[in-house]
């Protein structure tokens, strides 16, 4: 178990705005496994020396549950690349606007294919939190901790034991925001909704209890639920009550989830025409609307979540919080925005993708043109290529930077996340975690990333 630790004075020059936490965010990504280790301590030391803290956010999802809070809906943001230059661009614009609810994320496909442990991840958020002079609670969550439907039938207990190697490891670097995604178990087939979801929330309620058993003193950490696998058929609140009713048996005593993923008519990435180009999805609100009115007014929960969001059309996203939506998973825009930007090296551009011509041929399915398994494959060059997209010149990060900020702040004011910092200062109690080593390697090999 972790333990609660008396503050400790922030490293000598690290302070708001000071350039050396630059280096350390470097060496907490790229150097030696010492140094990583020495980087990634002095970071999370002087961030808790400024007041920026890892937290839970839900108490504030349990006042939403109450609906005491209400009106706007959270953002979590999906870093695949660039990590440090993104994470200081949402905290410029959370700064601007008020924000305090906003979440900072990564799947479990994702920690695979960009090559960001747990530890580096929370690291880099910091750092840039500490950059950019933010005073608030940071909440970093795990995103999809997906089962492999596959190795369910083939070893479960490998594939079990492979989660709960996860949840440790992401515990342990201050992810206190964990999302469970069995809904892969779900199996249609059977003759009740009930029997459909049963393999879904028996095994979220284990690791539920997993969860529990091993969060650190002091912390509550906030736990999510999906019900309907992101890109198949449309959720409905006859589903979400199967779904809870058989979980609230499973879990026995203690709190469970507090929001619940639904499929509304999104999938991850977006839907890929033959010339790369994105179509339009049709999000279906008033889903969104009635699982979420269920789930604060029969379970106490803050509501539904969307997933696969950041490429829907801009008008889109107003409705989100009109329609309820207690959180929205943002992941490959951000993604696009990088690859596809004109300062992004045409030259980089080109060799990732004769890269992925090379690597990720298996990965290209039956009549998908060039430009569709390009878009889709590219995020998997995303850890190889690293250290080459940090090394980008000054000028091309501060552009792409620039431009990402521009699309966190129109997200944060649709959203209307603007101004819910008071919220969350009048719910959020965080505390301050002592250090601890994590807990192996896991499987990482997963699909799942919005």
């Amino acid at each position: 178990m972790h333990t609660i630790e008396t503050e400790a004075p922030a490293r000598d020059g690290l302070r708001y705005g000071s350039r050396e936490i630059d280096a350390l965010a470097w060496e907490a990504v790229f150097g030696s496994d010492a140094e990583k280790t020495a980087a990634r301590l002095a970071i999370r030391e002087a961030a808790a020396s400024l007041g920026i803290l890892p937290a839970s956010i839900l108490p504030l999802y349990e006042a939403m549950g109450r609906g005491e809070v209400s009106g706007f809906t959270v953002p979590a943001i999906n870093i695949r690349t660039l990590a440090y230059d993104t994470a200081r661009a949402v905290f410029r614009v959370a700064r601007r606007v008020e924000a305090g609810a906003f979440i900072f994320e990564i799947a479990r496909s994702e920690i695979g294919y960009t090559g960001q442990s747990p530890a580096e991840y929370s690291a880099v958020v910091l750092a840039a939190a500490v950059r950019e002079g933010w005073d608030a609670p940071v909440f970093i969550q795990g995103d999809h901790f997906q089962t492999n439907p596959k190795k369910m039938k083939s070893d479960p207990a490998a594939e079990l034991k492979a989660i709960e190697a996860l949840i440790l490891e992401a515990i342990a670097a201050s992810f206190y925001q964990i999302d469970i995604d069995t809904s892969t178990l779900v199996d249609l087939a059977q003759p009740s909704l009930d029997l459909q979801q049963k393999p879904n929330y028996e095994n979220c309620a284990h690791f539920t209890r997993f969860i529990r058993a091993h969060q650190p003193e002091g912390v509550e950490i906030s736990i999510g639920g999906e019900i309907g696998e992101v890109g198949k058929e449309n959720s409905t609140p006859e589903e979400f009550r199967a779904y809870m009713a058989g979980y609230l048996r499973a879990i026995g005593s203690g709190k469970g989830v507090a929001k619940v993923s639904i499929q509304t008519g999104s999938s991850h990435g977006g839907n890929v025409a033959a010339d790369g180009s994105l179509k339009r999805m049709s999000i279906d609100f008033d889903v969104i609307r009635r699982i979420s009115k269920i789930a604060r007014e029969e379970y106490g929960m803050a509501g539904a979540v969307q997933h696969g969001a950041s490429t829907l059309p801009e008008e889109d996203f107003g409705l989100f919080p009109k329609y309820e939506t207690a959180e929205i998973h943002l992941a490959t825009g951000f993604q696009n925005m990088v690859l596809d930007h004109p300062a992004f090296p045409a030259l980089l551009r080109e060799t990732i993708y004769r890269w992925l011509t090379d690597h990720a041929a298996s990965e290209r399915k039956p009549g998908e043109t060039p430009e569709q398994f390009l878009y889709k494959a590219r995020k998997k060059a995303l850890g190889p290529f690293k250290e080459a997209i940090w090394n980008l010149p000054v000028g091309a990060r501060a552009s792409i930077a620039k431009d990402l900020e521009a699309k966190f702040e129109f997200l944060f004011r649709q959203l209307a996340a603007g101004g819910t910092r008071e919220a969350v200062a009048r719910h959020v109690r965080p505390v301050r975690v002592a250090e601890r080593q994590t807990a192996g390697e896991f499987v990482r090999d997963d699909e799942a990333g919005d």
